[in-house]
């Protein structure tokens, strides 16, 4: 509730690019952020055989809607197919238990691991944040919801990022400076000693294990790493 200071967010189904969205909005709700711009794609994958009429292809999903996308991507394709609902590990069912699965899918590295192969795309879909369309209308209200949406973007903007601080020699700023993948420019202080300066800059987790060396020979001391919950521009 907004009206208070605990909120609840109810999960809805992610809106997609094919004909028909997989949530409905009504008059009284309103489509308010695509928080993401990474899509989960949710795929058809088949194990190397042809889809056979009146073979089980199993739909991997969380919501059993998911079943009636499937049916009526294959019809529009004209494949003639039983589809049903999957429970567990769908990955490991082509090609005794089906022919073919849709799996939702963002990298396919699951999907390899098991020696499956997409086909072909069944929809793009990415989570939007919906809020009832009178509350939003309300400046108080309307303040709350902007301000989740904002600390929400901002932890995943976050994700796989640190902090790096370190002391430079100024006469090797420079250097240092040059090592540094910083989001804009890393941001440059005075210290008490003149001849010194403290750097801070945002980067990739991925390449700190090999910018630290790097750094240090550079003249950086002092470098400290941190997490990040929150970024946010």
């Amino acid at each position: 509730m907004l009206g208070s200071d605990r909120y609840v967010l109810l999960p809805v189904m992610p809106q997609h690019t094919d004909a028909q969205p997989l949530y409905r909005l009504t008059q009284a709700t309103a489509e308010i952020r695509d928080l993401m711009t990474d899509a989960a794609r949710v795929c058809r994958v088949v194990s190397g055989k042809r889809l056979q009429q009146n073979r089980a292809v199993l739909c991997a999903a969380r919501h059993r809607a998911a079943v009636g996308i499937t049916e009526q991507f294959l019809a529009r394709h004209g494949v003639k197919a039983k589809v049903e609902f999957s429970w567990g590990a769908t990955e490991v069912k082509p090609p005794r238990l089906a022919d073919a699965i849709v799996e939702v899918t963002e990298t396919g590295s699951s999907l390899r691991a098991n020696n499956l192969r997409i086909l072909e795309e069944v929809l793009v879909s990415t989570p939007r944040f919906i809020a009832n369309r009178a509350a939003y209308q309300d400046p108080w209200k309307r303040q709350k919801i902007e301000d989740i949406v904002l600390m929400l973007k901002g932890a995943m903007a976050a994700e796989g990022k640190v902090s790096l601080m370190m002391n430079v020699p100024r006469n090797k700023l420079s250097q240092v400076v040059a090592i540094l993948p910083a989001l804009q420019k890393p941001t440059v202080a005075d210290l008490s000693d003149p001849d010194w300066v403290a750097v801070i800059t945002v980067c990739d987790e991925s390449v700190v294990r090999q910018i630290i060396p790097r750094l240090k020979a550079a003249g950086a001391q002092g470098i400290v790493e941190q997490p990040i919950t929150k970024l946010i521009d």
